[in-house]
């Protein structure tokens, strides 16, 4: 009995900190998954903090092309003195196109991913419970975009929005709402899945025997279960979104260069630098762009194996050998034959 009681007390004192989503996964993982996870969150926190103080950050704007004294930068400046990684064959400096990059970076994730999981996730609930028609309609919908290349659907959508290069706010919302047709029946079926499963379980039916309307138990019962899944699309979904910016970017379809920085164009503007030994202009965004990737991968990956049960499993299974190595040792000092 006092074993038990003294294993149970930890546990009431877990605080409210200790339960958010990733730091509770961060006190669940060990080994290699700590680690993938904490660099992960590393290079995502640095992400983060240099796209929300970039104003701070950055020693140029990201369209500037002279000094406070009216000084022109100068075409392809190799690194070092004023421009530490150098300036671009426009004459930008090249750390202050990479620092403001991150801000619009981190723009087109948080509005792609926030409305593909508003459409998404609505959508999934309505078709899962409701079923008949409309759910065949939706899901032969949701078929056909994924029949589409992703990058093909984003440029045709990115077209019809904004004609393909716009401003600052008509960019990033262009770019993102290409990239929410494209993650849309991802999150639908997702939540349509989870939907289906949750709306036969016990407790909805007995929802339904209580008198509880339609929309209460879509919302209260089955959405509330049925979006545990959310952070990890979250997470891996933002990192196909940078890529899926990126791209548009370099094939010319992206955010105009006057109106804010962006990785893939350039990337693009760098390519005939590369042919005359102009190495700076194209590695440093480049490795912004696998570097952020990295990072919110890692973050996502680590939490899909995290939501494994099975790992959960040999994670409480290696903590049991100790109190029965306890055991053991008080049998060795007995006697046999007491």
């Amino acid at each position: 009995m006092s074993t038990t009681t003294e294993t149970a007390e930890p546990r009431r004192r877990v605080t409210l900190w200790q339960r958010l989503p990733v730091v509770h996964q961060l006190r669940q993982s060990v080994g290699l998954q700590r680690g993938m996870l904490i660099a992960g969150l590393i290079i995502t926190g640095i992400f983060l903090l240099t796209a929300i103080f970039a104003p701070l950050i950055a020693p140029y704007g990201f369209s500037q092309l002279r000094d406070a004294d009216g000084v022109s930068f100068g075409a392809q400046v190799p690194p070092g003195g004023a421009h530490l990684l150098g300036t671009t064959v426009g004459g930008y400096d090249v750390l202050s196109r990479v620092i403001w990059g991150s801000q619009t970076a981190l723009g087109v994730i948080v509005v792609a991913v926030v409305l593909s999981i508003f459409a998404g996730v609505i959508l999934g609930l309505i078709s899962g419970y409701i079923g008949g028609w409309l759910d065949r309609v939706l899901v032969v919908i949701a078929d056909a975009v994924f029949a589409f290349p992703t990058l093909l659907l984003a440029i045709v959508a990115a077209i019809a929005i904004s004609g393909g290069q716009s401003s600052l706010f008509g960019g990033i919302l262009a770019a993102a709402i290409s990239i929410t047709v494209v993650y849309i029946p991802q999150y639908f079926r997702v939540i349509r899945a989870e939907t289906v499963r949750i709306k036969s379980e016990a407790y909805v039916e007995s929802a339904k025997v209580v008198g509880s309307s339609t929309g209460r138990i879509m919302f209260r019962h089955v959405l509330r279960n049925a979006t545990r899944t959310l952070p990890l699309l979250f997470t891996l979904n933002s990192s196909e979104a940078i890529l899926t910016l990126a791209g548009l970017g370099f094939l010319g379809f992206g955010i105009q260069p006057t109106a804010a920085a962006e990785w893939g164009y350039d990337l693009n503007r760098s390519i005939s630098d590369v042919t005359s030994g102009i190495w700076w202009t194209s590695v440093f965004p480049g490795l912004a762009i696998v570097l952020v990737v990295l990072g919110i991968t890692l973050v996502g990956e680590s939490l899909n194996d995290l939501a494994d049960p099975r790992l959960r499993t040999r994670r409480k299974a290696s903590a049991v050998p100790a109190p029965t190595a306890e055991t053991s040792a008080v049998l060795e000092g007995t006697d046999p034959n007491s």
